[in-house]
């Protein structure tokens, strides 16, 4: 289960949107929308938790690239929309390094269903241990807005009812959700 919130800052203060990310398949789409939320080009969060197991924050300041902070990136990368937030750049790779992953792969059907054999399991696992486990990404991304990177680092549980009430918007946030 996932929860998805896009807080605007504007003139009022802050407004919270329940955020569907259904036809949002890269990272430049999740931006886009942060930006149609905020026409004056104020700070944007994009917040996404998945039950305990990783939480993301996306802020988007204007026409700047997205900051991106992933909490877990193995837990992520098993989650479609995780995947979108796992950069090459975030993780430190050059584009196109999961090329050779693909060609590593043997397709010879087991892919339908059948069983596989261990030795298979093996070039699966390769691909995952590419992402670290444990944090990714910019812990600075609310330093001004009043969440340190050592408190970013220590969330947990619900991580984005923790950062809204950091940020004074708790009561915002449960109206979203």
């Amino acid at each position: 289960m996932y929860f998805t919130a896009l807080l605007a800052r504007t003139e009022d203060g802050w407004e919270a949107s329940d955020t569907e990310l259904d036809d949002v398949e890269t990272l430049s789409d999740l931006t886009d929308l942060a930006r149609e939320a905020s026409p004056d080009e104020d700070t944007v969060l994009v917040l996404i938790e998945q039950e305990d197991a990783w939480f993301g924050v996306v802020r988007v300041d204007g026409e700047e690239d997205p900051r991106i902070y992933v909490s877990d990136a193995a837990a992520a990368a098993r989650s479609s929309y995780g995947e979108i937030l796992l950069t090459d750049e975030l993780l430190g790779r050059e584009p196109g390094d999961d090329v050779a992953d693909l060609d590593a792969l043997d397709l010879d059907g087991t892919e339908d269903g059948e069983p596989e054999d261990e030795a298979d399991g093996d070039d699966a696992d390769a691909g995952e241990s590419s992402v670290p486990h444990g944090p990714v990404g910019d812990a600075q991304v609310l330093d001004d807005l009043g969440v340190s990177e050592k408190e970013l680092r220590s969330l947990s549980g619900d991580a984005v009812g923790e950062i809204a009430e950091a940020l004074g918007v708790s009561e915002v946030l449960e109206a979203v959700r």
